[in-house]
């Protein structure tokens, strides 16, 4: 059996060469222990800084400094009264009975408009009320990285609203949820009390806007419908005066009655002649009075149908009496559509003066009692795990690099 034995490393020769050189089969040398080397150093150097150093100073920022937030809630929905006027069918002003959902929509945009910001600067000072020390803060010190910077302008104050105000809509439902932080818990709730009463003006506002939009389609369609009931009842009048006749109608019966009687005369005449030529000689002169008579009847039974237009005549007397008949039926409808528009008119007054749409609140402002942001230990979380993550790659970065180098 070959015993193994340890060979000195020659500083001056390659190992391998010399371990051949005194026996082939001689054992490798032990490792040394390893010690620090540059890189090692370095890199738990930046590890310190990259991510350590920023952990710790988030840490005393946020335990030590950052000022406590309040949150406040708020939940309302927009809701639309459906009243007699909305159910008149197509001739009603039926803009007062869509759904609320655009209603809905529209507000919620308005909830994170600058109108609002701007609203909200004026009746309440949000930028004061935002940028208010925090109790952990020296005293007239902000708040650096949550607080609004006291010389922030109109667009700072509307682009910090986003991180102040948390609106949610369901558009399903047509149902609000918001959510207003601050760094007291009185002024949370003054914001969301604020918020849900420029909500409450804007509906208010919009049903304003519709109802004056369905009462002023409602006056131009009666005044139209009046001027078209005038115009009817002036050419009834005209027609009348023209004619010198009330009411063609009657005056038709009457001479209908009249060539029914002449035919009725006329009949007993000839039954008359005809009885008289053959119990009389042909000289007897009350034959020549019934044959005149008969004439008579005749050419007055002629003339009535004349004018009742049996002949054909242009100006017979049916003519006026159908063109009396176009203008009656344009009457009425005339006034049929005056009664509907004034219908119309009246329900659109009766819903003016009835609040159409309104803001119904499932929730009213909570006051907080104990402070919910910012959530510390979350975000330290977030911090180092950021942290590690960019210093990890860059780590990676350095020694891909330095390989190929080598």
């Amino acid at each position: 059996m070959t015993r193994l034995k340890a060979i000195p490393r020659d500083p001056a020769a390659p190992f391998y060469a010399t371990a051949l050189a005194s026996d082939p089969v001689a054992a490798l040398p032990p490792v040394p222990r390893a010690g620090w080397a540059r890189r090692h150093v370095a890199l738990a150097l930046s590890f310190g800084l990259c991510v350590v150093l920023p952990v710790l100073l988030s840490a005393v920022y946020l335990w030590g400094r950052a000022a406590d937030q309040y949150a406040s809630e708020a939940g309302f929905a927009v809701r639309h009264e459906v009243g007699a006027a909305a159910l008149a069918g197509p001739g009603g002003p039926a803009g007062l009975s869509g759904s609320s959902t655009r209603d809905t929509d529209i507000l919620y945009e308005y909830l994170s408009s600058r109108r609002l910001v701007a609203e909200l600067e004026a009746d309440l000072g949000l930028s004061d009320l935002w940028s208010k020390p925090g109790s952990k803060a020296p005293q007239g010190v902000t708040d650096p990285v949550f607080a609004f910077p006291r010389a922030g302008s109109a667009e700072d104050l509307h682009r910090y609203w986003s991180r102040r105000v948390a609106v949610s809509h369901d558009s399903r439902a047509g149902l609000i949820a918001l959510r207003v932080t601050g760094f007291a818990p009185e002024d949370a709730q003054r914001i969301t009390a604020a918020i849900v009463a420029r909500a409450t003006a804007l509906i208010n506002e919009l049903s304003d806007v519709a109802q004056a939009d369905v009462l002023r389609d409602a006056a131009a369609e009666l005044e139209t419908a009046e001027a078209r009931l005038r115009r009817a009842r002036a050419a009834i009048t005209v027609f009348r005066n023209q004619h010198q006749l009330v009411d063609p109608a009657v005056d038709l019966q009457a001479r209908a009655r009249l060539l029914g009687t002449l035919q009725g005369q006329l009949a007993e005449a000839l039954i008359g002649l005809d009885l008289l030529r053959e119990a009389t000689r042909a000289g007897d002169p009350r034959i020549a009075q019934g044959a005149r008579r008969v004439a008579v009847i005749e050419s007055r039974i002629a003339a009535e149908r004349a004018k009742l237009g049996l002949k054909g005549d242009g100006d017979a007397f049916a003519s006026v009496v159908g063109a009396y008949e176009v203008l009656i039926a344009d009457r009425d409808f005339a006034e049929r559509a005056y009664a509907a528009a004034r219908s119309t008119h009246d329900m659109a007054q009766a819903e003016a003066r009835r609040q159409s749409r309104y803001l119904a609140a499932w929730q009213q402002p909570t006051l907080p009692q104990s402070s919910q942001y910012p959530r510390r230990g979350r975000l330290i979380a977030l911090i180092a795990g950021g942290a590690i993550l960019l210093w990890g790659l860059a780590a990676l970065s350095v020694y891909a690099a330095l390989d190929r180098r080598g």
